[in-house]
């Protein structure tokens, strides 16, 4: 089992679920509650990661951090540096590729809130943040909570997006998926299966907590709703 692989994948996956709590959310409640005529067009963005070959964000990705991008240039004057075929790199490619899946499930949590809940609170005198933090994000948190698991598991899963921008790096950029991909080419299928099955029953299991979650929700909004 290549673990170097393995926990490098583990924490590129924790530290774009983190950075996506903190980013997604914010996205996430702007497109649930904005009355905004061009909000179509944030979304459109918002999801096309989902339709994008991962080949063709990856290389936009390989354009934008490479050294003569604006961007690779400040990373190199102020750390010295570079973020094409590095961690770094991988993280900001990461973060953009699975985007939509941490923000739909936050958006349509959000989405089921009931407005009257709201529209009572804001008329009792309850602030916006009050209202977010007492009532829309308790109720939402299953929705917080999927988007937060998908976008670990997805980014675990990576493959073509990792490949272009990080490269196949052993102990740098080299990921579970690549990984597989190396011991494929090497003919040694052996190793090849017991890794893939390792992300298949990963991946099993984060598909099952996340339907229960779900499902749990649901039965307790039903509930209180009847109640």
């Amino acid at each position: 089992m290549n673990w170097p692989a393995i926990w490098l994948s583990l924490r590129l996956a924790t530290i774009v679920c983190l950075i996506l709590l903190v980013a997604g959310v914010p996205v996430a409640y702007w497109i649930a509650f904005s009355r905004r005529r061009w909000k179509f067009l944030i979304e459109a963005v918002v999801a096309l990661p989902l339709v994008l070959p991962p080949t063709v964000l990856g290389y936009y990705m390989l354009l934008a951090l490479g050294p003569r991008s604006p961007l690779g240039r400040i990373a190199e004057s102020l750390f010295s540096a570079r973020l094409a075929f590095s961690f770094p790199g991988l993280v900001i490619a990461s973060v953009l590729y699975s985007f939509p899946f941490a923000v739909q499930p936050m958006v349509n949590a959000f989405e089921s809130v009931d407005r009257k809940l709201l529209d009572a609170a804001a008329v009792l005198g309850a602030s916006r943040r009050r209202i977010f933090r007492t009532i829309i994000l308790p109720i939402a948190k299953a929705g917080v909570i999927t988007g937060a698991v998908l976008s670990f598991a997805h980014t675990i899963g990576e493959f073509g997006v990792v490949l272009m921008v990080g490269g196949n790096i052993p102990g740098v950029t080299q990921t579970i998926s690549i990984a597989i991909y190396d011991e494929v080419q090497a003919l040694d299928y052996a190793l090849a299966a017991r890794t893939s099955a390792l992300l298949l029953i990963f991946s099993f299991v984060t598909l099952a907590f996340v339907y229960a979650l779900n499902r749990r929700s649901h039965i307790w909004w039903q509930g209180a709703r009847n109640a």
